[in-house]
């Protein structure tokens, strides 16, 4: 055991997009300082969408700027466009990663696109990405892979055909996103094997949610599948606003105590981990944080991989 797994923290981007009030910035900073010292090396710490749809996100000039000053800390934001895409890069962010909604109406909704017009935004960035002197990665995540509160059901051959799209437009890699959380683990392990058939090592991770509490099981599922990248939000904050029903995150904090308490290696200290989550409490302190470790705290069982 103690092979790596790659847990890729999104709260200060889909955990704060839904927050009810804004987490001033010197917080969010704090708060992703602490993180990175408690060991998580890969962070999305923002998006460049209009301020006026999501003032929470308005602040991510800023918050990529000093991100980048945190040794060994892989900074991704969020983009919609290559107009959102070549903003990152002015900032310096290391990666990009880029929503492609497989649900139309969906698309629609969050990036006023159809699919696989998105999908050409995504082969504009790519193509523009790789003429500028610094390399940036461009990621995409197939969002609303298992299902969507406006469309229902997603057909699993749009997934694939969405996910090969985005694989022959270039992308370095790919997520497969439960948007909504309405993903069971059978439908996981399906998916996952249709969409890597199809794209082999492009699909590198799992974006899920909580919704209907199936999270951690999809990621145990996802697991067994040799997904060894996930996104999480500490504290499971998390959601869509233009996806109505969408709820958190898997929490951060329960997916490190699941892959260490299995002997895999996160890297992440759990103990630093919840004190990071007091200094999110304190930035947004009318949000209800969740978390089965932080309810119960952590048991004198538990051993880190390392």
């Amino acid at each position: 055991m103690g092979e790596p797994i790659l847990v890729t923290e999104v709260g200060p981007r889909d955990g704060l997009q839904m927050s009810h009030s804004i987490m001033p910035t010197q917080v969010k900073i704090r708060w992703i300082e602490a993180m990175a010292k408690a060991g998580v090396k890969e962070i999305e710490v923002g998006s460049f969408v209009p301020p006026k749809l999501v003032p929470q996100m308005a602040d991510t000039a800023e918050i990529v700027e000093a991100s980048l000053g945190i040794p060994n800390l892989h900074v991704i934001a969020l983009v919609p466009n290559l107009k959102g895409a070549q903003r990152a890069y002015e900032c310096g962010a290391h990666a990009v990663i880029v929503p492609v909604s497989v649900s139309e109406a969906h698309s629609r909704a969050n990036t006023r696109k159809g699919s696989l017009d998105q999908v050409e935004e995504v082969r504009h960035i790519v193509d523009w990405a790789r003429t500028q002197d610094r390399p940036m990665k461009v990621d995409a995540g197939c969002a609303t892979a298992f299902g969507c509160s406006i469309d229902g059901d997603v057909p699993e051959s749009r997934v694939v055909e969405v996910a090969t799209a985005l694989a022959e437009a270039g992308v370095d890699s790919m997520a497969l996103a439960d948007t909504v959380g309405y993903g069971n683990p059978a439908q996981v392990r399906r998916l996952v094997r249709a969409v890597r058939a199809a794209v082999g090592t492009k699909l590198k991770r799992l974006h899920l949610h909580d919704t209907m509490g199936l999270g951690i099981a999809n990621a145990l599922v996802g697991l067994e599948e040799g997904i060894r990248c996930f996104d999480s939000a500490l504290g499971g904050l998390g959601g869509c606003p233009f996806a109505p029903g969408a709820s958190g995150n898997i929490v951060t904090e329960d997916l490190v105590f699941m892959l260490e308490s299995m002997g895999f290696d996160t890297e992440i200290d759990l103990d630093a981990l919840l004190k990071a989550r007091e200094i999110l409490q304190g930035g947004i302190p009318e949000e209800t944080l969740l978390g089965n470790v932080a309810r119960a705290g952590i048991p004198p069982t538990y051993r880190n991989a390392a």
